[in-house]
C-alpha cells in the first residue's frame, strides 16, 4: 500500500512526539497557530504546521469553516485554532473559524492598547446609540461617545427625536477609538469622542486663555450654549449660562440663537474641553459698583425674580442686589410684600464686589416715620 506524503509525515510527527515529549509542551489546546493550506478533500483540509505537522479540519468545524476555506488557494496561510494535540490519525485538530474571531479579538485588543484611532462604517443605530462592525464583530458606540459636533442635542431628551438623529450617521464613516472590550461577552465599545479629543487637544495648543474667537453657536442646553470655532470646526467649547451677561437671565435661549454668529473669549482651556464668555468682552459694572453705591444708601430697585432664599433686585446698570427672605419671615410673605417687576425702596445694608453681591433690606414704613419725627424733632 502506498502512504502519501501527508501520511508520511503525520507518522513521522506522531513518532517524533513519543521520542521527544517536550516539543508538545510548545502548544496547548485552544492556542493560535500559522496554518498553510497543504491539501483539501470533500470532508477533510489539511494544513502544514511545519515543526508541529499536519493540521486537520472536518465534520462541524470544516462546515463552519466553509467560507474560510473557499477563499483559500494552496499554500495560502491562515490563523487556526489547536482543539486537539493529537487525534487517533495522528493529526492536530483544528479550527478555523473559532481562531478566525479569536485573531480579530486579539487585534481588537491591541488596538484598544496602542490607543489606534480607527474608521468605522456605521451599520445601524437604535436610541442609545450607533452600531458598526470592526474586524467581524459587532461594536457599540453610545450616544455619550458621541463628539459634541455629533452629539444629539434634543430638547427634554426625547428618545424618538434622538433616534432620528442618530439614524442620520447610518452609511456614514466615523473615526473611533475602543475603549471597552471583552471577548467572552461579546462586549466592543467605541468612542468617537475620545478619538476627537486627541486631535482636539493637538489643535488647542495655538490658543490661550484671553484670547477673542469668532465662534457659530451649535446648540443650547439650560446650562450653557456651545459654539464652534470658525478658523477650526473640530474645536468646540461651552458658554456656561453664568458667562453670558453680567445681568441675570433666564434662558440661553434668551440671548443667542442656533447658528447665529459670536465673538467670545477663552477663559479657561483645561485638556481638551474650552470654556469661553460672552460677558468679558463687555465692561464689568461690578469694579465700578463702589463709586455707584455706598453701604447705608437708600435705593429704587425692581424685583427681577424670587425663590425660597429671597429676591433678587435689578438696581439698573446690569447690577442686581439679593434680599433675604429672613427680612419678611418666610417665603410666602416675601411674595405678598415683593410683588415681580414693581419697584420698591430699599436700603443698602453691605456691598461685595469680590462675591459680586450686593446685600439689601427693605425700607420700611416705620422708619421713614421716625426720620421724619426726627427731622420734625417729635420724639
Amino acid at each position: 500500500m502506498m502512504i502519501t506524503t501527508t501520511e508520511n509525515k503525520n507518522l513521522a510527527m506522531s513518532q517524533l512526539i513519543k521520542s521527544n515529549p517536550n516539543l508538545v509542551s510548545f502548544l496547548k489546546e485552544g492556542d493560535l497557530i500559522e496554518a498553510k493550506l497543504l491539501n483539501r478533500t470533500p470532508k477533510a483540509v489539511f494544513f502544514d504546521l511545519e515543526k508541529f505537522g499536519t493540521g486537520v479540519v472536518y465534520g462541524i468545524e470544516l462546515i463552519n469553516a466553509k467560507e474560510i476555506v473557499k477563499g483559500l488557494n494552496m499554500g495560502d496561510t491562515v490563523s487556526a485554532k489547536i482543539n486537539q494535540l493529537e487525534n487517533e490519525d495522528g493529526f492536530v485538530e483544528l479550527s478555523l473559524a473559532n481562531a478566525h474571531a479569536q485573531k480579530n479579538w486579539q487585534d481588537l485588543k491591541d488596538l484598544k492598547e496602542s490607543g489606534e484611532v480607527i474608521a468605522t462604517k456605521i451599520k445601524g443605530a437604535n436610541s442609545g446609540g450607533l452600531i458598526a462592525d470592526i474586524s467581524e464583530i459587532k461594536a457599540f458606540l453610545p450616544v455619550s461617545q458621541l463628539s459634541a459636533e455629533h452629539y444629539p442635542r434634543i430638547e427634554k431628551g426625547d428618545q424618538s427625536k434622538i433616534l432620528e438623529e442618530l439614524k442620520k450617521f447610518v452609511g456614514q464613516e466615523l473615526k473611533v477609538k475602543i475603549i471597552d472590550i471583552n471577548p467572552r461577552n461579546n462586549k466592543l465599545i467605541i468612542s468617537e469622542k475620545e478619538a476627537v479629543e486627541e486631535n482636539v487637544r493637538d489643535l488647542l495648543v495655538k490658543y490661550k486663555v484671553g484670547d477673542v474667537i469668532e465662534g457659530v453657536v451649535s446648540g443650547i442646553a439650560d446650562f450653557g450654549a456651545f459654539v464652534r470655532f470658525i478658523d477650526n470646526p473640530s474645536i468646540e467649547g461651552l458658554v456656561h449660562i453664568s458667562e453670558f451677561d453680567y445681568k441675570l437671565i433666564d434662558s440661553p435661549k434668551d440671548v443667542v440663537k442656533v447658528d447665529e454668529t459670536v465673538k467670545v473669549k477663552i477663559i479657561e482651556i483645561k485638556d481638551d474641553k474650552v470654556f469661553l464668555s460672552l460677558k468679558a468682552l463687555r465692561p464689568n459694572p461690578w469694579e465700578a459698583v463702589n463709586e455707584k453705591f455706598k453701604e447705608g444708601q437708600e435705593v429704587d430697585g425692581v424685583v427681577y425674580k424670587t425663590n425660597p432664599f429671597g429676591a433678587y433686585i435689578s438696581l439698573g446698570d446690569d447690577l442686581y442686589g439679593l434680599i433675604h427672605v429672613s427680612e419678611f419671615g418666610s417665603p410666602e410673605e416675601m411674595k405678598k410684600q415683593l410683588e415681580i417687576g414693581k419697584s420698591y425702596n430699599f436700603i443698602i445694608e453691605a456691598i461685595k464686589p469680590e462675591e459680586k453681591r450686593i446685600i439689601l433690606k427693605i425700607k420700611k414704613q416705620e422708619e421713614d416715620e421716625n426720620k421724619e419725627k426726627t427731622s420734625q424733632g417729635v420724639f
